[in-house]
């Protein structure tokens, strides 16, 4: 058995080193990825047919050959940006799967998985080739508004709107602080630190200014911390996305004309917040009604979603973004009891398929983690190098907003886990493919960035949070993760 084992192996090594080593042209490895390497290398030396029934059959050389088989048939074709429906399965699949081992995963170490879905993006980008960037950034505009518009509504939908009036001060504070720092940290970086003009320097520190509602809302569910600091934390995110989002648009219309105006910024800012809160509550609350009238149809959550879909068409009509509309749709209708017990109304019983809404908000999380791996770009060192260091700075910066906005009422476990919620996430990536497309100044440099920025950002608040477990909660009954949010 032994002199077989050795057989076999000998067989395998004087492939690799005779035949498919030095087949390779080493040259030409620079800008590929793993699946064009190895299909380029089949293309260029194909296997000999070997017949099984001839004497001395090479069964190595004829699985070999059925690998290459399948890469043809798999194979994305010349010129096509994203390989065919079965690896995309298979793609989907794996990102399934490891969404549910990630959230028992989560649930055994207190430590979030989505660093862990975010380097899954990366293999599936950048390093084997299945989704090309160029695809990626075509798919943007769309992932992107889908994302934006499901879970902001789930995280209204979560919010408890006592406690949001409760710790809005607290919020407001901390997006106050938190993205004017963010800011003037990433600003003064790059415009000491890579030389560049004030307005492109001040539009990349806006970009990753805030952190992400969407990252943001799915960890707070899951955490023991106290529900005031839920809400603060899902609020507050929800805020610095939107405001991200309105500051960047009005200074890419800045660095192309070479003008800033305050007026228009304030003017672009209100607009969005009356915009959303009319459309938010204005069809919020006739829903409410409307839906418990609806409480026996059959699929009344996909009339929801329908609804929901009209508004963010609507708001972005208006020129806002839909993000707040999204969000203040589902705190109207996840606090229906609220509301109607203060309004002194009664009406049947009725509340969301939440089964079905949950199942929902896991796919589109999950898919997000990975498309934001996707997203990823490796080009000049120093652009590394500068994002892990401007995220590093901002954790640091943030520990000492956090040390001064939560001077009471706050738990050492609620402190600890806000001055790690850095994350930035879909909408700093999204806003970062915008100066390329747009042909501003060093508009190649935007995505590595921020990417990094990014990556390090989640990477921070993967590891606070999985030492923020070691911190009994107020109560003293231990452990990180909240059962009830489990079931």
């Amino acid at each position: 058995m032994n002199l077989i084992f050795l057989s076999i192996f000998e067989e395998f090594q004087n492939f690799f080193k005779d035949g498919f080593l030095s087949k390779i042209n080493t040259e030409g490895l620079e800008g590929s990825n793993a699946r064009e390497l190895v299909s380029s290398y089949f293309e260029n030396n194909p296997l000999p047919e070997v017949n099984p029934s001839t004497p001395g059959y090479d069964f190595i050389s004829q699985g070999l050959i059925n690998i290459q088989k399948f890469l043809g048939e798999v194979s994305m074709g010349e010129g096509s940006l994203i390989a065919s429906a079965p690896i995309l399965l298979l793609a989907a699949s794996v990102v399934i799967i490891l969404g549910v081992l990630g959230e028992a995963f989560f649930k055994k170490t207190g430590i979030p998985d989505i660093a862990f879905l975010m380097v899954l993006g990366i293999i599936i980008g950048p390093i084997l080739g299945i989704v090309q960037p160029a695809a990626v950034v075509e798919i943007v505009p769309y992932f992107a508004a889908l994302a934006l518009i499901i879970i902001m509504f789930d995280g209204g939908y979560n919010l408890h709107i006592g406690n949001v009036l409760k710790t809005a001060h607290f919020a407001i504070v901390l997006v106050i602080l938190g993205f004017a720092v963010s800011v003037g940290i990433v600003t003064g970086f790059a415009h000491w630190g890579l030389g560049w003009e004030w307005l492109d320097s001040i539009l990349l520190g806006t970009i990753v200014g805030g952190s992400s509602s969407i990252i943001v809302f799915g960890l707070v569910r899951k955490l023991k911390i106290s529900d005031d600091a839920k809400s603060m934390l899902s609020f507050e995110s929800a805020l610095t996305d939107i405001l991200s989002t309105i500051v960047a648009f009005v200074l890419f219309e800045a660095v192309l004309t070479g003008n800033f105006s305050l007026d228009l910024l304030g003017e672009t800012i209100g607009r969005a917040v009356i915009v959303g809160l009319i459309l938010g509550f204005g069809v919020g609350v006739p829903w409410m009604f409307i839906i418990s009238k609806l409480s026996n149809a059959q699929h009344n959550y996909m009339l929801t979603l329908g609804v929901l879909f009209l508004l963010f068409f609507l708001a972005n009509s208006f020129g806002e973004s839909g993000a707040l509309t999204a969000l203040v749709f589902g705190l109207m209708l996840g606090n229906k009891k609220y509301l109607l017990k203060k309004l002194h109304i009664k009406l049947p019983e009725h509340t969301i398929d939440n089964s079905l809404h949950t199942q929902v908000t896991f796919i589109v999380r999950a898919f997000f983690f990975v498309f934001v791996g996707l997203l990823a770009s490796f080009g000049q060192i120093e652009y590394v190098i500068f994002g892990i260091v401007a995220a590093v700075a901002i954790y640091i910066g943030r520990i000492a907003i956090t040390h001064t906005a939560l001077v009471r009422g706050f738990s050492r476990l609620d402190k600890k886990v806000t001055s790690v919620m850095i994350p930035r996430g879909l909408a700093a990536a999204v806003l970062a493919t915008i100066p390329l497309t747009m042909g501003l100044q060093n508009g190649e440099a935007y995505p590595q960035i921020v990417f990094f920025i990014l990556l390090t950002s989640v990477i921070i608040t993967t590891i606070g949070l999985g030492s923020a477990k070691k911190i009994p909660p107020p109560e003293g009954s231990g452990g990180f993760v909240t059962e009830a949010n489990d079931k």
